[in-house]
């Protein structure tokens, strides 16, 4: 029988939760900005590349226009 441990080690659930987990962090962005951190803390705090967060910024800006 195929269990949930067995599901976990495919490839596909494993390439949905990467992509989950990015999500996430994309939409944490925001938050911390009002927090008031920098773009080089939310890079480093999130783990992600600064060209991302400031992709993310600006891609939240024009939605608040």
């Amino acid at each position: 029988m195929f269990g949930l441990t067995e599901w976990r080690q495919t490839r596909f659930y494993q390439e949905v939760q990467e992509e989950v987990q990015e999500e996430t962090k994309l939409e944490a962005i925001p938050r911390l900005w009002k927090m008031g951190l920098s773009v080089e803390q939310i890079a480093e705090a999130l783990e992600l590349k600064i060209e991302v967060v400031q992709q993310a910024m600006e891609k939240q800006g024009r939605k608040e226009s």
